[in-house]
């Protein structure tokens, strides 16, 4: 239980104007809000109190842990209240999001819970710092406003008594923000994060979202269709634009640009619900067209290191009219297979075959894979090259370690030298499948130790003239 020892006795009329002054001068020039909020959408009203669980999870297990003598708040070892998995994108998501909003602060939040006295003057639990961190966010984002609170929600005992406690500590809480920001000379809190963190979020903002559609089950054209009478229309290109248009990607014929602050609209419309048109980053549609244009009609293709099942149906979906094979490899758990074949299947794709044996088990004179003639590797990488971490792990089933590694800009010596290694292992495994006529390697990195450097390293492995053949978008259309 949280037993708050706040002094305050003020008047809720004196609350709110002291608050008001306060978040004013706290947030006054935070351009991330707007930015977040460029599509119009409603001020923010705070979120369910399943998100503040799932979210102070997500935290717990990425927070900086910091040497005994720097430790300003314990975090302890218990879990919070277990939920079941949500199976609601938008609460994912949220989570998620909220989560990595929190890591990158965290140093700026438990300063000024401490500035604030609510550590060391309450007695709190340390397995409820990391609710408390998350939850501050939130209420400092919302300019310390009251939440909103559905009637249709069960209300989760944890998550009110550290709202109680904030809303007790509002004024000194806001007061802390805002000497925090003076102290720091910057216009909002968002302005003290490390300049490369910031160059990475106003990317995000401003990078449009890829969608490929799905021509098993509708034509390019009838989705053009399809969204010309919804109101969207069709122009050469969407950067810069506010309007609701989409335009038809320079390199993959079947992949639609859409301006960012769309998504949450066109995620309501049938053509995405019915797996008609799929959001993914186009790293990945690159990388099944770059295998298409090496394939026969009769040629199979290996799959490694997936991630996303949507990549594998997009490859399926591309060879439909072949003959070809898919054989994914790695899906370590049997019981995963029914779930696999059913969204295959709803999505139109017969062609795929499932191995569990991981990659590196796999011997180059297996009897499946005789007709392999292109492998397609996407190594686990830093993945320091997407524009948004959260929609990468979650539509990529990426480690959640990739949001630590962003709130930071980069990442570390050690964990770099275990991915290249990795990535080394697999891409020389690759090569020994001499029935194979090509690879493909593909990352989402922006480490030349992660691309240029482990393929040179690999090729320096055969002696038999193998060659690199970079990514050409001209040569790639003309493979088409």
């Amino acid at each position: 239980m949280l037993r708050a020892t706040s002094e305050l006795e003020f008047s809720n009329e004196q609350n709110t104007e002291e608050i008001s002054q306060l978040a004013s001068l706290v947030l006054s020039g935070d351009t991330s809000t707007g930015e977040k909020n460029s599509s119009g959408l409603p001020e923010k009203t705070g979120y369910p109190d399943s998100v503040y669980i799932m979210a102070a999870n997500i935290f717990q297990g990425i927070r900086f842990e910091k040497s005994p003598e720097k430790v300003l708040i314990k975090y302890g070892n218990e879990p919070l209240l277990s939920l079941p998995e949500s199976e609601d994108e938008s609460s994912q998501r949220s989570s998620y999001e909220l989560a990595f909003s929190a890591l990158k602060f965290q140093d700026i939040l438990e300063a000024i819970l401490i500035d604030s006295c609510i550590f060391p003057s309450t007695t709190i639990p340390d397995h409820l710092s990391s609710l408390i961190i998350v939850m501050l966010y939130d209420f400092q984002d919302r300019k310390f406003e009251a939440r909103f609170l559905s009637d249709n929600e069960e209300p989760i005992a944890e998550v009110q008594e550290v709202e109680n406690l904030l809303n007790s500590f509002k004024i000194k809480l806001a007061a802390a923000l805002a000497r925090c920001r003076i102290k720091h000379d910057a216009l909002s809190i968002y302005h003290i994060l490390p300049e490369t963190v910031r160059n990475q979020e106003l990317r995000a903002s401003t990078l449009p979202l890829y969608a490929w559609i799905n021509t098993c089950k509708i034509s390019p054209e009838e989705v053009y269709y399809s969204l010309k009478k919804r109101g969207y229309n069709k122009v050469k290109s969407v950067l810069h634009i506010d309007d609701k248009v989409f335009a038809v990607d320079q390199h993959c014929y079947d992949v639609l640009i859409f301006p960012s602050h769309l998504k949450n609209n066109l995620l309501n419309i049938d053509l995405f619900k019915d797996y008609k048109l799929i959001f993914q980053d186009k790293s990945r549609s690159l990388a099944v067209h770059s295998v298409k244009a090496l394939l026969n009609m009769d040629d199979d293709i290996l799959m490694v290191n997936t991630g996303s099942w949507y990549t594998v149906a997009h490859m399926s979906i591309l060879t439909n009219n072949n003959t070809s094979k898919i054989f994914v490899c790695g899906v370590k758990s049997q019981a995963k297979d029914p779930d696999l074949k059913n969204l295959f299947t709803k999505m139109g794709c017969k062609n795929i075959e499932i191995l569990h044996e991981a990659f590196l088990n796999i011997e180059s004179k297996d009897h499946r894979l005789q007709k392999v003639k292109v492998i397609l590797l996407l190594p686990r990488c830093s993945g320091l090259g997407v524009s948004n971490p959260v929609e990468f792990i979650l539509n990529e089933h990426e480690d959640t370690g990739l949001l630590k590694d962003f709130s930071q800009g980069g990442t570390s010596e050690d964990k770099l030298h275990i991915l290249v290694q990795q990535q080394y292992e697999q891409l020389t495994h690759a090569m020994k499948f001499t029935k194979a006529q090509a690879v493909v390697y593909c990352t989402c990195s922006v480490y030349p130790e992660e691309n240029e450097g482990v393929v040179k390293k690999a090729l320096e492995f055969q002696d038999h003239g193998i060659k690199v053949q970079p990514y050409s978008g001209t040569h790639l259309r003309q493979c088409l």
